[in-house]
């Protein structure tokens, strides 16, 4: 009876072990690059290999979602480009479709968001099986995955028969707004700006993490496998490396999209619909009933950076 006792202890033990765990995958839109108007190619080199070899030293199974349309020069595919997701590629990361111009659901409708999606896939469908990848997850461009039940169910059907998986996502964040400040800032050779910038960055960014982290507990009483979205801009390729390490220090293992996925949090119903581009955690509270108070500690980009953006 005692050894029975003791084998129970354990066994708890390592079942609170294993529910407390926490993992997160990384993705990164918008690929190959988000440049902000710089066109050198060695500045799109820069972004992209910054990016890569802070994931491959890291040890960070991260995706990046595509845009195809941002391969072409007028109506000619840049071979150039074109390397930047072989590299990608090469180095073992995976690559998912985000549309080919990053159309939005809300406003186009759906015969032209679907079409935007099949005409995303054509350079992904050649390049992918290159590396021994088949093309399988797809981000919703500004997160719009339908207003209503009808336009979410409908585009939900699409995927399934065209094989793709949703990828949601779960640490939503104003990265991009803190991007674009960090671009004028490197336009104009503002280096001490630049590490203003990059410093509220890293901050707020941690800051999203454990605010999501503490939703899905209040949600499910439990850690759950997070998926945090970012972009492959200049802020990302040279502040990657330390907002890894920052979420490394907060617990957290990093895994792939197809791993945070295997999740059931992520057969949580939403039954709450509106024109929104927020975070899965959220659609799910507003679908739980949860009130203005649950979002109350959500962390907000500071004032100096939102003044940057106008």
């Amino acid at each position: 009876m005692k050894h029975l006792s003791i084998s129970l202890f354990f066994l708890v033990i390592c079942f609170q072990s294993t529910a407390q765990e926490k993992k997160i995958c990384i993705t990164v839109d918008d690929l190959p690059t988000v440049t902000y108007g710089i066109n050198d190619i060695a500045f799109h080199n820069r972004i992209t290999q910054s990016l890569v070899l802070t994931f491959i030293q890291e040890d960070v199974p991260a995706i990046g979602y595509v845009n195809e349309s941002k391969l072409y020069e007028g109506d000619q595919l840049d071979s150039a480009k074109l390397q930047l997701l072989e590299y990608w590629l090469s180095q073992g990361l995976e690559l998912g479709n985000h549309t080919f111009s990053h159309s939005n659901y809300h406003e186009v409708g759906f015969d032209a968001f679907t079409s935007d999606i099949i005409k995303g896939e054509n350079i992904l469908k050649i390049l992918l099986p290159k590396y021994h990848q088949e093309l399988k997850f797809f981000r919703h461009p500004y997160l719009r995955s339908g207003k209503t039940k009808e336009l979410s169910d409908q585009l939900g059907r699409f995927l399934i028969n065209h094989n793709y998986i949703a990828a949601p996502v779960t640490v939503d964040n104003d990265d991009y707004l803190f991007a674009f400040a960090y671009s004028k800032a490197y336009k104009k050779g503002d280096e001490a700006l630049m590490k203003r910038i990059g410093k509220a960055y890293i901050d707020y960014m941690e800051e999203k993490v454990i605010y999501f982290e503490q939703s899905a507990q209040k949600l499910f009483n439990r850690n759950i496998n997070q998926i945090l979205l970012c972009h492959a801009n200049l802020l990302n390729a040279d502040y990657m490396e330390e907002l890894v390490k920052r979420i490394r220090d907060l617990g957290y293992k990093f895994i792939s999209q197809d791993e945070a996925l295997q999740d059931p949090a992520y057969n949580t119903v939403i039954s709450k619909y509106g024109d929104w581009g927020i975070s899965w955690l959220d659609r799910w509270a507003i679908s739980m009933g949860k009130k203005a108070d649950f979002f109350k500690d959500d962390p907000v980009t500071p004032k100096f950076i939102k003044s940057m953006n106008h």
